[in-house]
């Protein structure tokens, strides 16, 4: 029997991927690449760039070892995540699984074609701080939330 948390698991991950994919079609619509716009005055910016490497320019040119990397996470958290006991470690799972399965889905479907597709990344923040998508903010919010509670003497799942 899949528990109830599998249910906000799934809901979670589906809202990730919508409003990821939303705000990338909003990006290539209506922004043009490589031009800045500022959103939040010059807290957050709008700057269009499609990125062929992982968070950080890690791994520049290499977006095909992401594709697979990425579909392994995602069975393994198709496995993995509804066992969890808890809504808790089960929202965690869900942005966690929904930034990633967004980030995906442009390795795949995004030109130059599968199985290296660019993602589209959009948001700016100063400090010389990499341009980033929804995606990325659930997989690094996902994944701070979980370190967190993992130091805090959390067991996973429970």
């Amino acid at each position: 029997m899949i528990r109830r948390s599998a249910g906000y698991l799934i809901l979670v991950a589906v809202g990730v991927v919508a409003i990821d994919q939303l705000t990338k079609f909003l990006a290539l619509k209506f922004l043009t690449e490589g031009a800045s716009k500022p959103l939040i005055g010059e807290v957050l910016k709008l700057y269009l760039i499609r990125n062929d490497s992982a968070a950080f320019s890690i791994g520049f040119g290499q977006t095909w070892f992401f594709t697979i990397f990425s579909s392994l996470a995602v069975l393994a958290l198709l496995w993995f995540g509804p066992r969890v006991q808890t809504r808790g470690w089960a929202i965690i799972c869900g942005l966690l699984l929904g930034g990633v399965v967004g980030n995906l889905i442009d390795r795949i479907f995004r030109q130059p074609g599968f199985p290296n597709g660019q993602v589209i990344d959009f948001l700016q923040i100063p400090f010389n701080f990499p341009i980033f998508n929804v995606a990325d903010t659930a997989i690094v919010v996902s994944m701070g939330i979980f370190a967190i509670r993992i130091m805090r003497g959390h067991k996973f799942g429970k």
